[in-house]
């Protein structure tokens, strides 16, 4: 039975993977030889195939542009939080979003070969892995076997010559110790626990590599965030317009009647953003230059608004640039939009006893306003990747660190960490060199759900543990005595078995935001 119950908790666990590999499930078109158009699944796209993507859709699998063009995001792949303009001979990746545009591409890399299926490949390998408290429950049954093959032989020894007892009493009186003493369930105290726990990890989109990683995190005292893609969305806001003040109103109009006529993703966001502020003017001669920026006329003046290069910028530094007449008009500095929850994520993970610290090579002041905005107070801005280790270096002397990043710059920090946290869809370097990932990306709650599964799993091991102690040392003494005959000695032996997976199992839907036991 015991046996039955374990298999039934793993088996639990793999089908929560399996479940979760279902949004591999995306329909892609594709075309046929005389030029029809067919949709099929992920699983039946083939290397070479001919794939449309228009706006909207997401990349069925990776791959390179043959026509067309179009802006993507890719934050989620390279923590960039700008979308990117892609033409004729690009690559795009598998599970990336064309935001505006429409491409024909040839597959490049399809099914196992693509990021999600390479993770849920990491995660089944988990179950090979054991924490060091379990490695601890092995050594201690390795003792615990001939010590007991010792009190056996002891047993036998003095029922039968020091109390003058039957041989087959004692003989029957030994054999019931190394019955009831059979160390089951010291040996299922912690695969069982693990498992339920990686499944329930598994269940709520968190994916976790192995079972020590359960035990380690659950010990963590430093949580480092990157800024760009885990921490925001990839959506802007308007940080800053800087223009005369009598100009302000103008501007606001402008930027709002030039972006209506954009594509570009980053103006979709003006527009968002000052449909309340400004006014449309009428424009006359718009003209969209794809990856650069916008031009147009009002009343007689020719307006620009775009990057440094589209304007010919030179001196002070923004973000996007509005020129009047080829002179400087306005500066426009944006920034990334936050993600949602983070303040609560961030005080439940404070409440816990864990500091915060955001460590990002985004400029210092954007990553404070960022910090401000969620309170984390720990802040350090523009790091290259060295540094960054540098930084994890630092903050592992002082309790483990866990590190949450998506992008190639962030692979290092990650590997440094105790507990590298990469994000769905992000870069293969990331996900290799990270411990944890989190399947929703958006979803940054789901650390704090990690951290408390982890702790949960650890208690339900330790109290594995010590019922399957605490039993053997109530129970030898009884059976050593005779009042335990080998037949109940069985049936008590299968009883232990029973409770450490039973308890084990109550960890699948035990309430893990309360402290309960």
């Amino acid at each position: 039975l015991g046996n039955v119950l374990e298999h039934r908790s793993v088996k639990q666990t793999t089908t929560a993977i399996k479940e979760l590999s279902s949004i591999q499930n995306l329909e892609a078109k594709r075309e046929r030889k005389n030029g029809s158009i067919e949709i099929i699944s992920f699983k039946n796209i083939i290397k070479d195939d001919i794939l449309l993507v228009n706006s909207g859709d997401k990349v069925p699998t990776d791959g390179i542009i043959i026509s067309g063009e179009g802006y993507f995001d890719e934050s989620m792949m390279t923590g960039e939080s700008y979308s990117i303009l892609k033409k004729s001979n690009e690559e795009v990746i598998g599970g990336t979003l064309l935001l505006d545009g429409n491409i024909k591409m040839v597959a490049h890399k399809v099914g196992e070969e693509t990021v999600l299926s390479h993770i849920i490949k990491l995660v089944k390998s988990a179950q090979n892995n054991k924490p060091k408290i379990q490695r601890l429950g092995d050594k201690i049954s390795a003792i615990f076997v001939p010590f007991v093959l010792l009190i056996s032989l002891i047993t036998f020894i003095l029922n039968h010559y020091a109390f003058d007892i039957s041989l087959s009493e004692s003989f029957m009186r030994s054999i019931a110790v190394l019955v009831i003493s059979c160390p089951c369930a010291m040996g299922l105290a912690t695969p069982t626990a693990v498992m339920v726990g990686l499944g329930r990890a598994a269940k709520r989109g968190i994916f976790i590599k192995a079972g020590n990683i359960l035990e380690e995190f659950s010990k963590v005292k430093n949580i480092v965030f990157d800024k760009t893609g885990t921490l925001t969305t990839g959506n802007f806001k308007i940080e800053s317009i800087i223009c005369n003040k009598n100009d302000k109103n103008d501007v606001r109009n402008i930027i709002y009647s030039l972006e209506i006529h954009s594509s570009h993703p980053i103006a979709k966001s003006f527009i968002k953003e000052l449909k309340l502020k400004a006014k449309r003017l009428e424009l006359e001669e718009i003209k969209e230059v794809k990856g650069y920026g916008i031009q147009a006329k009002w009343k007689g003046n020719f307006y620009q608004l775009g990057s440094a290069k589209f304007v010919n910028h030179t001196g002070e530094n923004h973000q996007i640039y509005l020129y009047k007449n080829k002179s400087f008009f306005a500066g426009i500095n944006c920034s990334d939009e936050i993600k949602n929850d983070l303040k609560e994520t961030i005080s439940k993970l404070k409440q816990q006893g864990l500091t915060t610290t955001i460590l990002s090579g985004d400029k210092l002041s954007k990553c404070e306003s960022v910090g401000k905005a969620i309170g984390i107070n720990n802040i350090y801005g523009e790091h290259l990747p060295h540094e960054k280790l540098e930084k994890i270096d630092e903050l592992n002397k002082n309790g483990l660190t866990a590190m949450i990043g998506d992008g190639i710059n962030d692979a290092p920090a990650l590997a440094k960490a105790h507990i590298g946290v990469s994000l769905g869809g992000s870069t293969e370097v990331a996900i290799e060199s990270a411990q944890v990932v989190l399947l929703n990306a958006d979803n940054l709650k789901q650390i704090d759900t990690a951290y408390k599964i982890s702790k949960h799993t650890l208690k339900t091991i330790k109290q594995n543990l010590f019922w399957a102690f605490s039993y053997n040392i109530i129970a030898i003494p009884i059976a050593a005595l005779g009042f335990l005959n080998p037949m109940w000695g069985a049936l008590f032996m299968a009883f232990s078995d029973i409770v450490v997976i039973g308890n084990s199992l109550r960890l699948k839907k035990k309430n893990i935001n309360k402290n309960s036991l």
